[in-house]
């Protein structure tokens, strides 16, 4: 039986996975520059410093990389305190997972004050009773100490506890170390095919949440 979930944020419970792919281009017309059509293509690979040298020098932005990194932070935070949103569902299940005593908690990539101010702000803080970054484990999800803290946060025992993310590779990462996957999916994961055949169930979205109740049963 299931007794415990490992909850990750963007593109999992909230609506978000787009504004790591924009917050250039938001930056950008927030300086009330028209960024270039392919500049999601561009920045993608780019680490923030990277992003913001290139931007300085290809939109001639007076400011310095400091000063424009900030200023694209200041962008995806203002998203997190004033406009996400969670995904369509989510709300209603996690209510349906707290009223059988489910232990929850989140495992994330997102820093603790931004994921904090989400959570609160959609009505889903009360229902996790931590919150686990890779900033602060100081390992990604390319690794599993992150669920491996988050497990023993909750007090559950590998077999009895799902991660639940939409990312390929933090699904791989947690089946290899033996805990239960739900894959959620999103739009910009692109290894949907593979997403689908690791997870132990895969979610197309929250409405029809048959197959996990099913996972949930037969463990």
């Amino acid at each position: 039986m299931i007794r415990g979930m490992i909850f990750d944020i963007d593109g999992t419970l909230l609506d978000s996975m787009f504004i790591w792919e924009t917050a250039g281009a938001v930056y950008l017309r927030s300086l009330g520059k028209e960024p270039q059509k392919d500049l999601q293509k561009v920045l993608k690979p780019l680490s923030l410093l990277q992003s913001a040298a290139y931007l300085k020098e290809h939109y001639a932005i007076p400011m310095s990389v400091m000063e424009i990194m900030d200023g694209i932070n200041h962008t995806v935070e203002d998203f997190y305190f004033h406009t996400v949103m969670p995904k369509a569902g989510v709300l209603e299940w996690l209510k349906a997972l707290a009223a059988q005593d489910m232990k929850m908690c989140i495992a994330t990539a997102t820093d603790r004050y931004q994921a904090e101010a989400a959570l609160t702000r959609c009505g889903m803080r009360q229902y996790f009773s931590a919150i686990f970054t890779c900033t602060e484990v100081g390992s990604g999800k390319d690794q599993p100490l992150i669920f491996r803290k988050a497990m023993e946060h909750l007090g559950t025992e590998r077999n009895s506890t799902v991660v639940v993310d939409d990312a390929f590779y933090a699904i791989q990462t947690a089946k290899s170390d033996g805990f239960m996957t739900v894959a959620i999916c999103d739009s910009y994961e692109v290894n949907q095919d593979q997403l689908r055949e690791m997870a132990d169930v895969y979610l197309p979205d929250y409405h029809n949440l048959t197959p996990f109740w099913k996972l949930a049963s037969a463990k």
